[in-house]
């Protein structure tokens, strides 16, 4: 590890091999938590390469316990957090809009590490109960459109730096691979970013990716989401789109309106509030937002944003989202 970081002090770039063999290495608890920090602070001083990011991925992905889900369609919803707004879990929301639509969805998602509440935050507070059996996970996707995939029960190499991450309490190049390894590899993905260039490293990987649709979300305004605060840019497999809330149809919303919350249980208040159709106008819309794109993308038809933006109206406001919801939590 001593050479490895003053290569990288020396403003060296990894290979994709070598940043295979190092996370790999760190998976495997050689380092100390002290050198593992030193490693990741290399990377919250300079960008990622695209071969960096496809060598870690490649690294988690050989480690990981992986699924099938091939039988199915599935998108995932994930962003790589880390943009320090605190919203409340949209893209988990919408996940649920998505699934009540009809779509299927295999949501990948963990404990909020530089947020107050994470995915698996809001889910285990709905009574959601985190499994790697893949049986089960199928008869959710079957029978509630959705299921959800708690990355610590299927990224075990992930450990090793579990008490740095949580230490650091900031976002990392984890982070970054968060929306890129799912386990099941779904056939579809909407990621959400926190920086134009990541936005463009993103972009490159997907492109590289068999048949895999996708849409990179980045908020001028920094949210890894459609936060409908600002312009956003949406980079997917027909190229780089500007788009704004008014062309959409929509209001802009304040940073305030998409507020998660200062603690856990404040999250999942707002949680229960919108999926049981008491959402105020402004996180509505964010939600269906959000949810339309992933439509978008699930449809090879030239359905308009519009469209899909009703048809996840239609998932929220008729109750169709907290079915699935209900389904796989009892809530």
């Amino acid at each position: 590890m001593k050479k490895v970081l003053e290569r990288l002090h020396e403003n060296e770039k990894l290979s994709k091999e070598e940043a295979k063999e190092i996370l790999k290495r760190i998976s495997s608890r050689e380092f100390s938590d002290v050198q593992i920090t030193g490693f990741i602070s290399v990377f919250q001083m300079r960008d990622i390469t695209l071969d960096e990011l496809q060598g870690f991925r490649e690294a988690l992905m050989d480690l990981c316990l992986k699924l099938d889900f091939s039988e199915f369609d599935t998108i995932d919803m994930c962003g790589t957090g880390g943009d320090g707004k605190n919203t409340f879990n949209i893209s988990t929301l919408s996940s649920f809009v998505v699934a009540g639509a009809g779509y299927k969805v295999a949501k990948h998602g963990n404990y909020g590490v530089s947020s107050v509440s994470g995915s698996s935050n809001v889910l285990e507070a709905m009574g959601y109960k985190f499994t790697n059996d893949e049986k089960e996970l199928r008869d959710q996707l079957r029978d509630a459109n959705i299921t959800f995939l708690h990355a610590p029960l299927f990224h075990h190499a992930m450990a090793a730096v579990g008490p740095v991450r949580k230490e650091m309490k900031m976002k990392t190049f984890f982070n970054m691979l968060g929306p890129l390894v799912n386990p099941s590899n779904p056939q579809n993905q909407i990621s959400g970013v926190f920086s134009r260039t990541l936005a463009r490293v993103y972009q490159y990987f997907f492109q590289n990716q068999n048949d895999k649709k996708y849409a990179v979300i980045y908020g001028l305004d920094g949210y890894d989401e459609i936060s409908l605060t600002d312009d956003f840019i949406v980079r997917d497999n027909k190229g780089k789109h500007l788009y704004n809330p008014e062309i959409l149809g929509l209001k802009r919303v304040k940073q305030s309106d998409i507020f998660g919350g200062n603690t856990i249980e404040e999250a999942a208040d707002i949680f229960r509030n919108i999926i049981d159709g008491k959402g105020t106008h402004a996180q509505n819309d964010v939600v269906c937002a959000n949810a339309a794109l992933a439509i978008q993308i699930m449809n090879d038809d030239d359905r308009s944003f519009l469209e899909c933006f009703e048809e996840a109206k239609e998932s929220l406001h008729g109750g169709k989202a907290k079915k699935s919801l209900q389904l796989i939590t009892g809530y």
